[in-house]
């Protein structure tokens, strides 16, 4: 538990960052700086605070939450149901969808980093680089060149031969704007077929003389029915899953 507390608070400060070589360049270097016995326990819980109060900010920028609450907040508006389904619900089934997403990237880490680290038989700096393989890995799949691009020619860094080679204060940012790009895309696709069920709803009305009548109230029900009677919660969460594989 002390080393995975170690492992887990530099990998917090690589993501926020600080790179490796700045590590190795200490005094100390990256093992010594990670050897337990360096650390007293009340410094330990204190960085482990400092890595928690950074995990939501990380659980946004490095896994497929972005796009699941993005898409969501997308179809909820698409409905024009207001506040229902609520915030939290919305946030309580992508944070869980994200679980679900992100369970073989975490048990890849795990398994070529984590547990190495703690039976001591990888360096710390070894960890580190092996365990942020797997997530360079899910985001660079998930990133579009374009966005990446951008980022390297501001760092002024040169093209990286994969994924692996890209600085990792790059790839995040480029990731995250290719998430809400691709969410923004999805959300485009739910607008359409709502919108035409508010233009007929709001033609017949007018065509009737119901001049007073908010058309909202009427497209309101065809557009849950019509949600309700596709399907429509499995055959969108179904195809938001299926887009990270």
């Amino acid at each position: 538990m002390y080393r995975q507390g170690l492992f887990l608070t530099t990998i917090v400060l690589l993501l926020m960052g600080v790179p490796s070589s700045a590590w190795a360049a200490a005094p100390w270097g990256l093992d010594q700086a990670l050897a337990p016995e360096r650390l007293s326990t009340s410094l330990l819980l204190l960085l482990l605070l400092t890595a928690l109060s950074l995990a939501p900010a990380l659980v946004i920028m490095v896994t497929s939450f972005t796009r699941l609450v993005v898409v969501f907040s997308f179809l909820r508006h698409a409905l024009g149901t207001q506040q229902m389904p609520p915030n939290q619900v919305l946030i309580a089934l992508s944070l869980f969808l994200t679980l679900f997403i992100m369970a073989p990237v975490w048990q890849d880490i795990q398994s070529r980093a984590v547990q190495p680290y703690v039976e001591q038989k990888l360096t710390g700096e070894e960890a580190m680089q092996r365990g942020l393989e797997p997530l360079k890995t899910f985001m660079g799949k998930q990133t579009r060149e374009k966005d990446l691009a951008l980022f390297l020619s501001i760092m002024k860094a040169p093209r990286p031969k994969s994924f692996q080679d890209t600085p990792i204060t790059g790839l995040i940012p480029a990731f995250m704007i290719s998430e809400l790009r691709t969410a923004f895309e999805i959300g485009f696709l739910l607008f359409l077929p709502f919108l035409i069920i508010d233009m007929v709803v709001a033609s017949v009305l007018l065509s009737m003389g119901m001049m007073m009548l908010p058309p909202v109230m009427i497209s309101l029900v065809f557009k849950v029915l019509l949600f309700v009677l596709v399907d429509g919660w499995n055959i969108l969460v179904g195809s938001l899953v299926r887009s990270f594989y």
